[in-house]
C-alpha cells in the first residue's frame, strides 16, 4: 500500500505535494535517503522562508526604524508587517502586544524576571507541571530563589495526562499566583487541558502564562478565546528560522512591567538624571533585533496558512496512530507517553538497548531521531528511565517514513 492508500480518505491531503516546498527533505544520509523524525526539536524549512530571508539580505539589509532612506524604509516595513502577521496569526488584540524574544526560552525568562521581580513576594507559590521543559521550569525557580516565592510540580500520571484534581487542589490552598504550563508536552505529546487550567486558575486569582512551543505548528491558537495572560513560542518550531520567538502579554500587564533589557531602541528618552522607556512593544526590545527571523517567521506562518489546516492536523492524527499501532505491535518496544490527548510524537524504549545507542544505529539507515531526556528531566526521573527515544512527525512525513523507522529499528535490534 503507498502513502495515499494508508492515509484516512477523509483527509484529502497531499504529503507529497507539500514535501516538494521542503529541499532537505531529498537528500542522502550515510548511504540512504532521509527520514526527518525530529521535527519536535526544530521544523525543516520551506524554500517560501528561505527565500524571505535570502531576499532581505539581498535587497534590503538594514537596521530598522532608524535610517532615513530606501532601504531602511523597506526593512522596517517587512518587520513590523511581520509583528501584524504574527498578530494575527494569534489572533491578538492588538500587535504592540507581540513582543520578538529569541524563542520561547527568552520569552518565559522575560515574565518570570520582569513580572515575577516586581510581583512575587516571599511564600507566593508558581505552579508548573511535572512534564515542562527545562526553559519553563529554571527561569521560575531562579526569579522564586530570588523573591522568596516557591515553585510546585503539578502532578503528572503514569500515561503523561496531567492530574486535574492535584491542581485544583494546589490551587484551593491559596497565595498561587503564577500557572505556567505547556500546551503540549515535548518529550511526551501530550496535549494538556490548557482551557480548563486557565479558567480554574483564574478563578483562583492566579495568572496563567503557555508555552506553546510545541502547539503553533499543529494546529491554530487563539489567545483571546483561551484567555491566557501570556503565551510564548519559537519560530523554528513553525518551520521557520532558528534565533527568533514571541511572546503575547496581556495589554495592561505589559504596560505594568518594567523592561527585561535596557539599551537602545527601548527608550524614549535618556540622560543622567534618568531614563524614560518607550512605548508597547519596544520597551522589552533593546538593541537590534534578529530582522531576518522575523521576516523568515512571517513567512512560516504565511506558508502554514497556506495549506489545509484542518486536513494537515487530520493527517498528522493518522500517521500517529498508524505509527503507534506499528510500536505496540513490535515486540519489545515501550510507549513512553500515552495520554489520550496527543500530538504526533512517538516516545519509546527498546528492550536491551540505551535510548542513545538506538538513536546511533538509526541515523547510519538515514533515519533521524532525538534521544535522551529531552529536557524534560524531571518526568523521566518520576518513571524511572534515563530518557526516551523520540520520533515526532510533521505534515510532510509519510506512511513509508514510518515503515522505514520501524525497519530500522529492526536491524538495529539485531546488532544488539
Amino acid at each position: 500500500m503507498n502513502n495515499a492508500e494508508r492515509a484516512d480518505p477523509t483527509t484529502h491531503f497531499d504529503v507529497e505535494a507539500v514535501r516538494q516546498d521542503f529541499p532537505i527533505l531529498h537528500q542522502q544520509v550515510n548511504g540512504h535517503p532521509l527520514v526527518y523524525l525530529d521535527n519536535a526539536a526544530t521544523t525543516q524549512k520551506p524554500r517560501a522562508v528561505i527565500d524571505a530571508i535570502s531576499d532581505y539580505y539581498l535587497y534590503d539589509n538594514s537596521n530598522v526604524h532608524r535610517g532615513a532612506h530606501a532601504l531602511a524604509e523597506r526593512a522596517t516595513a517587512k518587520f513590523e508587517g511581520a509583528r501584524e502577521t504574527v498578530a494575527q496569526f494569534l489572533n491578538a488584540p492588538g500587535r504592540e502586544q507581540i513582543l520578538w524574544t529569541r524563542g520561547t526560552t527568552e520569552s518565559v525568562n522575560l515574565v518570570a524576571h520582569s513580572w515575577g521581580r516586581t510581583e512575587l513576594k516571599p511564600g507566593d507559590r508558581i505552579l508548573v507541571s511535572a512534564m515542562e521543559h527545562h526553559s519553563n521550569i529554571v527561569p521560575w525557580q531562579m526569579i522564586a530563589e530570588a523573591t522568596g516565592a516557591r515553585v510546585e510540580a503539578i502532578p503528572v500520571d503514569k500515561t503523561g495526562t496531567l492530574d486535574m484534581e492535584a491542581f485544583e487542589s494546589k490551587l484551593k490552598e491559596g497565595r498561587v499566583r503564577m500557572v505556567s504550563v505547556g500546551h503540549v508536552s515535548n518529550a511526551l505529546g501530550t496535549v494538556n487541558p490548557i482551557e480548563q487550567i486557565i479558567q480554574a486558575a483564574h478563578e483562583a486569582g492566579a495568572l496563567v502564562m503557555i508555552d506553546g512551543a510545541q502547539a503553533v505548528s499543529h494546529w491554530p491558537v487563539d489567545v483571546q478565546a483561551l484567555d491566557c495572560d501570556f503565551y510564548a513560542f519559537s519560530a523554528h518550531k513553525l518551520f521557520g528560522p532558528t534565533g527568533i520567538g514571541v511572546l503575547y502579554g496581556r495589554r495592561e500587564l505589559l504596560e505594568a512591567m518594567p523592561p527585561y533589557q535596557g539599551g537602545g531602541e527601548m527608550i524614549q528618552h535618556v540622560s543622567f538624571e534618568g531614563t524614560s522607556f518607550g512605548p508597547l512593544p519596544y520597551k522589552f526590545e533593546a538593541g537590534t533585533p534578529d530582522i531576518a527571523g522575523a521576516i523568515g517567521l512571517a513567512a512560516a506562518i504565511d506558508y502554514v496558512n497556506g495549506l489545509d489546516r484542518a486536513a494537515a492536523v487530520a493527517y498528522e492524527r493518522v500517521l500517529l496512530a498508524y505509527a503507534e499501532e506499528k510500536a505496540q505491535a513490535t515486540e519489545g518496544v515501550t510507549l513512553v507517553g500515552t495520554a489520550a490527548h496527543k500530538v504526533s510524537v512517538l516516545s519509546f524504549l527498546v528492550e536491551g538497548t540505551h535510548p542513545n545507542d538506538l538513536g546511533f544505529l538509526l541515523d547510519q539507515q538515514g533515519v533521524a531521531v532525538r534521544t535522551g531526556n529531552h529536557c524534560a528531566e524531571p518526568i523521566m526521573e518520576q518513571y524511572g528511565i534515563p530518557g526516551t527515544v523520540r520520533a515526532s512527525f510533521s505534515f510532510y512525513n509519510t506512511f513509508d517514513e514510518v515503515d522505514r523507522l520501524f525497519e530500522a529499528l529492526d536491524k538495529a535490534r539485531q546488532f544488539f
